[in-house]
């Protein structure tokens, strides 16, 4: 079947071993001193062993593969652990999985295991990196709106919003208005929060110094695709360089099976806006 699967690319791989703590469900080893895909069934596609690998080479690509089995994966959990199984649990959670969390809960409970997440339904541990933990911002309580320790309230609904580390499928990105910015935008413009964030799902990327950006293109596309977005906003920098964000929203539009309208922004570097036009599918 056609899914999502992690790829590595081995050139750059320098075999730290970094992203196996990232993949409880056991689909990586490090094996003659690269880190290796030993199994397409226990592979999620989710990327979580992104984030840590500190020379980007870890990406997610769509491609024949065996289809993912959460029993099968369990199976292999259980053997490692409460904390692996705990880890496992959290990052299913974490990535709004709920259909295989809700396999892995009934595989343990059918088999009597304790499961680490219902003693405390409020802990929200986090496997891998802890700024990569994935938080639903949108209902935060007027009092923290308000934001009485600072003079000028966030706008920021969920966390993380780094393009590398977001999931495309997160919640708040469903049927949603999202914004894709350039890293500098924010700092141009004074009243970004509330004159564009407000309300609004974000991700942020440099299309000059992020690299392995096929996977940028991967999760546009899933916006499109999976997450159903309503709209896109590209927002970028009036310079050459930035142009490029706005060449992958274009591009992953051109590779999608559903058509999204698509708006774009172009900032000055004294905040002015110098275009906001929409693209034409």
């Amino acid at each position: 079947m056609l899914r999502k699967i992690i790829k590595i690319d081995e050139k750059k791989c320098t075999g730290c071993g970094d992203c196996i703590p990232n993949c409880p469900e056991g689909a990586l080893q490090i094996i003659d001193g690269k880190a290796r895909l030993i199994s397409d069934l226990f592979c999620d596609g989710l990327g979580a062993c992104i984030g840590p690998c500190p020379v980007g080479a870890m990406t997610v690509e769509e491609r024949e593969a065996e289809p993912y089995a959460e029993k099968k994966v369990m199976e292999n959990i259980v053997k490692q652990g409460k904390n692996v199984i705990k880890a496992h649990l959290e990052h299913l959670k974490n990535h709004g999985e709920t259909g295989y969390l809700k396999e892995a809960v009934a595989f343990l409970n059918e088999r009597g295991v304790e499961v680490p997440m219902e003693k405390n339904k409020n802990t929200h541990a986090h496997s891998g990196c802890p700024g990569a933990k994935m938080v639903d911002l949108r209902n935060k309580s007027e009092a923290e709106e308000d934001g009485a320790s600072v003079k000028a309230a966030s706008q920021l609904k969920q966390w993380p919003i780094q393009l590398h580390l977001v999931n495309p499928e997160a919640p708040y990105y469903q049927k949603a208005d999202v914004l894709l910015v350039a890293d500098c935008v924010a700092y141009a413009l004074g009243n970004f929060h509330n004159d564009y964030l407000k309300g609004k799902p974000i991700a942020i990327a440099c299309p000059k110094l992020d690299e392995n950006q096929e996977i940028y293109l991967e999760k546009i596309k899933s916006w499109f695709e999976d997450a159903k977005i309503n709209t896109l906003t590209v927002m970028i920098m009036q310079v050459p360089c930035c142009r490029g964000l706005l060449n992958l929203a274009q591009t992953a539009l051109e590779k999608s099976k559903r058509k999204v309208p698509v708006k774009y922004i172009v900032v000055g570097i004294n905040g002015e806006i110098i275009t906001e036009e929409w693209l034409s599918n």
